[in-house]
């Protein structure tokens, strides 16, 4: 099963759905979400004190409600990253000049039916951890592989 496929024979209409800890923002997604990127770079070392884990789709899929208590940080001129304003939960990632989108692994409602498939920007992890032997890739900035669907803000 791929994780870009829109739908699988066992989920054809299947809608992810996920919001911040207090409930006031909410969203679904309409298409299968990619695999998850766990994101070691220095932004989201910070927005989530400790590594970042994302997943990515088409702009297109998502609908949010809520939206009065979503706001928007500029983290760099490329994307911006929403948070619920009430509860602080980081839930989006947003390359505004392109057409996928990224929410927030952990603000998710379970089940995902999702994998981790990869670390990138490896060398800005922490100085604090190791990542452990989880036999999963690990991408370094400058790996084509990064420009797929995952935060790069360094």
């Amino acid at each position: 099963m791929s994780d870009t496929a829109p739908h699988t024979a066992a989920e054809p209409n299947r809608v992810w759905t996920g919001g911040c800890l207090c409930g006031a923002v909410r969203y679904s997604i309409a298409t299968r979400p990619s695999a998850i990127s766990f994101c070691h770079c220095g932004q989201c070392r910070r927005l989530h004190s400790h590594v970042g884990a994302y997943t990515t789709f088409p702009r297109a899929a998502i609908t949010i409600t809520g939206t009065e208590s979503l706001g928007w940080y500029a983290s760099s001129e490329r994307a911006r990253r929403g948070f619920c304003t009430r509860c602080g939960t980081a839930l989006f990632w947003d390359p505004v000049s392109e057409p996928r989108f990224d929410v927030t692994a952990g603000s998710l409602d379970a089940p995902t039916g999702l994998h981790a498939d990869r670390h990138i920007w490896v060398e800005f992890k922490g100085d604090y951890y190791d990542i452990g032997d989880d036999g999963l890739p690990r991408l370094r900035s400058t790996d084509p592989a990064n420009a797929s669907g995952v935060p790069i803000d360094e």
